[in-house]
Order: C-alpha cells, then sequence, then structure tokens
C-alpha cells in the first residue's frame, strides 16, 4: 500500500483545520472498523456536497482517493495539486461527449488505484441533496467491485466500507457532524456465480450497500412525520438521554445523540402505523402549542427553565457576567474577522448555489473561509510583523483565531442573554399566558412518555 505523500498530509491538514473552525466538532463512531491496509471502496450517503468528501478524508488516517471531474485537471498548476491529493479525473458526458466512451472509463480509473491497494470514496446515491433521506442506491458502486474482484479471480481481497454522515445543521456555522462507520463488506462473499449471473449478484450487492448506509445514518422513511419527530426529540431528548437504557455501548455524545433520535424515529413512526388517529391528534395539539409560542417569541428551552425559577436564572446570570467580561475580546475579534467575513458572505451569495442547494452553502462557506481569512489574516500579520517585529507578529498571528471564535461565542451569548431578558419580562407581564403554555408542554410530554411504554412493549426495542 502507497503511503499518503506529503502534499497529501498537508492538504489534509489544511482542510482538517478549516473543517475544525467550520463544525463545532467531527466525531468519528466505530473508526477502527477501517480497514488498515488493503483495497478499500469507501461508499456513503451523500448530504452535504464537497464537504462529505473532505470529512471522510480526514476521519481516516490512511489515504483516500476520490473521483473528480477532468475539467479541473485543465489547468496544470491545479492537476499537479489534485493529483498529489488523491484525485481521479473522470470524464463525464457533459464533460466531453466526444471523448466519453462507455462507464468503465470511471471504473478503470478506480480499478488502478484499488489495484495498488489504496481506498476509493465514492457515493452511490449519484447526487448530494437538501433532505435527510436516503436516495435510491444506484448500482454503480456493486458493479465496480463485483467486476474488479471478477478480474482477480476472487483473490484480490477487495472490502466495502460503509459510511453514514448526519449533520445536525450543515447550513449552520459551528454545528456537529457525525461520521458513522459501519463494519466491511467482503466483496468476493458476493461472487458466487456472478460469470453467469451478474445481474442478480449486483442486485444483491447493491441492496446489502444501502441496508447498511441506512443503518448508519439517520433515516426518515416518511418526510411528513419529521417535524412530529423533531417535536419529540425537542420535548423528550434531554430526559431520554438522562434516564436513557437503549445505548448500551460507551460513545461519544455524537453517536449516542444519534442512536437515541433513531429509536425516537422508529417510535413515531410505529404510532403512525399502528395508531394513526393517536399521532394526528397530537400532531394538532402541538401546532396549537408550537403557534402560540411563536406568538410570544417563546423558545421551547426557555418555557422548560420557567416553572423552576423563572427565566432568570444562574445561566443568564452567568451569561451576562461573561458579557461583560468578554467584551474587549469580542471587540478585537470582531474588527478582525469583519472584513473576511464580508467576504465569505459575499463569496457564498455570489457563487454558492445556497437559494437552490443547503447542501451547498458548507460547502461554499468553508472554501471561501480559507481564502478569505487566509489572505486578511495574513495581510494582517504582514503588516504586524513589519511595524513591530517578530515576537509581537508571532503572538499577534496565535491571537487571531481565538479572538475570532470568541468573537463568535461572544455574539451568541449575548443573543441568549438578550432572550432571557425578553422571556423574563413576558412571565412578569403574562404570567397566567405562560403557565398555560407550560401547562400544554407538560401534556405534550405525558403523551410522549405514555406512547414511549406503548412502543417498548410492542417493538422488540433493547432494554
Amino acid at each position: 500500500m502507497k503511503r499518503p505523500g506529503g502534499i497529501y498530509k498537508c492538504s489534509r491538514w489544511l482542510i482538517s483545520l478549516a473543517l475544525g473552525f467550520y463544525f463545532r466538532r467531527i466525531e468519528r463512531f466505530h473508526p477502527e472498523r477501517v480497514p488498515v491496509a488493503g483495497p478499500v471502496l469507501f461508499a456513503s450517503n451523500h448530504p452535504n456536497s464537497l464537504t462529505d468528501p473532505f470529512v471522510i478524508g480526514v476521519s481516516v488516517p490512511r489515504k483516500v482517493n476520490f473521483v473528480a471531474t477532468v475539467q479541473l485537471f485543465r489547468f496544470r498548476p491545479v492537476k499537479w495539486l489534485l493529483t498529489h491529493c488523491g484525485v481521479i479525473p473522470i470524464n463525464r458526458i457533459k464533460d466531453d461527449p466526444k471523448a466519453m466512451r462507455s462507464v468503465m472509463d470511471t471504473f478503470e480509473a478506480c480499478f488502478r488505484v484499488l489495484e495498488r491497494g489504496e481506498a476509493v470514496a465514492i457515493f452511490p446515491e449519484g447526487i448530494t441533496h437538501d433532505d435527510p433521506q436516503l436516495k435510491e442506491i444506484k448500482t454503480g458502486a456493486a458493479r465496480m467491485a463485483l467486476e474488479l474482484e471478477h478480474r482477480h479471480d476472487g483473490r484480490l481481497g477487495l472490502q466495502i466500507v460503509p459510511v453514514g454522515l448526519t449533520f445536525s445543521a450543515k447550513e449552520v456555522y459551528r454545528s456537529d457532524a457525525l461520521v458513522n462507520f459501519g463494519g466491511p463488506i467482503r466483496v468476493a462473499d458476493f461472487m458466487s456465480g456472478y460469470a453467469e449471473r451478474r445481474k442478480e449478484c449486483i442486485t444483491r450487492l447493491t441492496a446489502e450497500i444501502e441496508r447498511r448506509i441506512q443503518a448508519l445514518m439517520l433515516h426518515l422513511p416518511q418526510l411528513e412525520h419529521a417535524r412530529v419527530i423533531d417535536a419529540v426529540k425537542r420535548l423528550y431528548f434531554e430526559r431520554l438521554q438522562v434516564g436513557q437504557d437503549i445505548v448500551q455501548e460507551p460513545v461519544t455524545p455524537r453517536a449516542e445523540e444519534l442512536l437515541l433520535a433513531r429509536r425516537i424515529v422508529e417510535g413515531v413512526e410505529h404510532i403512525y402505523r399502528t395508531q394513526p388517529e393517536r399521532a394526528a391528534a397530537f400532531a394538532v395539539r402541538l401546532d396549537r402549542y408550537e403557534r402560540r409560542l411563536a406568538r410570544l417569541r417563546i423558545s421551547d428551552e426557555a418555557l422548560a427553565r420557567a416553572p423552576a425559577g423563572g427565566f432568570l436564572t444562574g445561566r443568564t446570570y452567568g451569561l451576562a457576567l461573561l458579557a461583560f467580561l468578554g467584551f474587549p475580546v469580542a471587540v478585537y475579534g470582531w474588527a478582525h474577522r469583519l472584513i473576511p467575513g464580508l467576504l465569505v458572505e459575499w463569496s457564498v451569495a455570489r457563487f454558492g448555489e445556497t437559494k437552490t442547494r443547503r447542501a451547498a452553502i458548507s460547502t461554499a462557506r468553508i472554501i471561501a473561509g480559507i481564502l478569505a481569512f487566509g489572505f486578511c489574516y495574513g495581510l494582517f500579520i504582514v503588516g504586524c510583523h513589519a511595524w513591530f517585529g517578530l515576537p509581537v507578529s508571532f503572538w499577534y498571528a496565535l491571537s487571531l483565531p481565538v479572538a475570532s471564535l470568541a468573537a463568535f461565542y461572544y455574539w451568541r451569548a449575548a443573543q441568549q442573554l438578550a432572550a432571557g431578558v425578553r422571556h423574563a419580562l413576558i412571565l412578569f407581564r403574562a404570567p397566567f399566558v405562560v403557565g398555560r403554555l407550560a401547562s400544554m408542554r407538560d401534556a405534550l410530554v405525558a403523551e410522549i412518555e405514555s406512547a414511549r411504554a406503548d412502543v417498548r412493549r410492542e417493538l422488540p426495542l433493547p432494554r
């Protein structure tokens, strides 16, 4: 197996740094399932455009190759960089119809990499998309894997590693991401009768890939139920975490959230199937509750704290102290991120497909952020060095990313403080209305608890 070169390692480090600034955390669940050597084909869902290969690439220690349009390789310096970064050029019909002979051209490019014992990542859905549904899996991944293994009489040892990508809010800065690796699929296990029954073998392997990916992500079978599922998570998730007996193995917080959220999805879908009238009645009560919250501009989180002692809790006073102490650092950070931040927003609006695809927002922000912040901060550091010399410019350079993140969190904390004060005023002026809302919330939570007990009796959920 060829080891990653210095250019690949440097590029991965830079991308990892950029992802670390954009996402609050990227958690890897079961990375030990990824083979450390030998040919591997990563097959993943594709919810977040170009960010998806970035996230997969920085989540495993071995080199991962990706396919990209040959159009990117026409500029010689870019071609040199992409080649050393493990990007495989493919020609699509819309790139050059005359040069496109068959889909096997794409396969051959990947075959050469896999035969060297390296890893290739593909997205068998074929497209990136905004909704959390897993789109229909195309047969390309299975066809590629079986054809290559067939050429080597089943002795190449090719494995397919399914990957489930889940983003808490992919278009929101400082959100979370989870990379969930599944157990490897030995392609040779699906080779029986391949020479005579190719289509059957391809269909069987494709179904297995789809089943494995779906099991690794938060899949919503009914999109019209998504609102109810989100509400159940919002109203009941903390209680489920405190008293949970579903997750029985030590996992990271984000992975635990995914597993618990999947159980919520299964429970809501079960109620919709077995007791549709009950589900519909809950949706009506939920709609009434949320409309009243919106009318008073109160969040569900704030309302949940109100009965225990009002909105001005110790957390609110803590935010006020933080706002006072952190103000100078926040001003320093915002002064330096103003220009690059405006450049990022302009670039996203100008070049990103954000009006039609939310999946493109994070990719546009990450790429624009690398360029805008790298260029502007570089100019600031050069200017500081010219005026004050090396010691000052060194510490100045270290302060910029820290102050930038501090400014972002300061603004978010200030918004929470303002919301807490506004909620306290509402509670003071309309305590009976807030009390009625709290009673409605308690009734919804009680209904969720009752439905959960029914689901636990009827579904074989782990206890």
